[in-house]
């Protein structure tokens, strides 16, 4: 752990997060970025961001990792979990030892803990009094989030709220096109992630930080890159060829 003090490591993510808003980004890996600074500023294991479509139903938008990914996917199945009470109220959830909650969550619960997880909080995400989705967040350890932690989540919600609606003002009828702009990105990263693993024969954690490190690399968005593999015939041979020659590179 870091010895410099958390109020730094807040502001030094917030600044970086908004000057990101202020550049030409790519809101899927803008997000993943968001999940990763809470996982590490609030000090847990796992972090995830689950958008609402317009029909109300959450769908996964951003984790920090495959794990994270799976049980947040497993909350959307179960119909139950910190997310979905988060989203369905609009409200913090904190459990400090999530094997309390099993006559509530009796599915979720056997889950977390096979994921190897103690403790599990969501923060909801909203704009123009809607809320827009939730952020879950897993801890190996029991413990509650304090005020404190929640207030940095909570910033961290509304960065991520900024992301997704920035073109306009948020009004209900300006939100759901691009909540399903932001979900459209989503599908076809995943789509991609897929296809680099059955291709390349990596795990789909490996895939996507193929993706991820590819765009940066070559200054574009994840999301355009994931697109161009995905409907692009002409240009799929030369981007796979560089994909596969990053995924064979030695670690730098």
């Amino acid at each position: 752990m870091t010895d410099t003090p958390r109020e730094t490591r807040v502001l030094d993510a917030v600044v970086s997060l908004v000057d990101s808003l202020l550049d030409d980004f790519d809101v899927v890996d803008l997000l993943t970025d968001l999940t990763e600074r809470c996982a590490e500023l609030l000090d847990i294991e796992a972090a995830g961001f689950l958008l609402a479509d317009p029909l109300h139903r959450l769908r996964l938008l951003a984790a920090t990792s495959e794990q994270a990914r799976e049980l947040e996917l497993f909350q959307l199945q179960a119909d139950e979990g910190p997310c979905m009470d988060c989203y369905a109220t609009g409200r913090p959830v904190s459990v400090a030892d999530v094997q309390r909650l099993a006559g509530r969550w009796p599915r979720f619960v056997p889950a977390a803990i096979g994921a190897g997880f103690a403790s599990v909080h969501a923060v909801p995400m909203r704009a123009a009094g809607i809320v827009l989705g939730a952020l879950g967040l897993f801890g190996t350890r029991p413990g509650e989030l304090n005020e404190a932690d929640l207030l940095v989540g909570q910033t961290l919600t509304h960065i991520a709220c900024v992301a997704i609606l920035q073109e306009h003002p948020p009004t209900p009828s300006t939100v759901m096109p691009q909540l399903r702009s932001a979900l459209t990105s989503r599908v076809i990263v995943e789509q991609a992630k897929g296809f680099l693993r059955e291709m390349l024969g990596v795990s789909v954690e490996e895939a996507f930080h193929l993706l991820r490190t590819y765009a940066r690399a070559k200054g574009r968005h994840l999301t355009d890159v994931a697109r161009r593999l995905m409907t692009d015939r002409n240009s799929r041979p030369i981007l796979l060829a560089e994909l596969t020659e990053l995924a064979a590179a030695p670690p730098r």
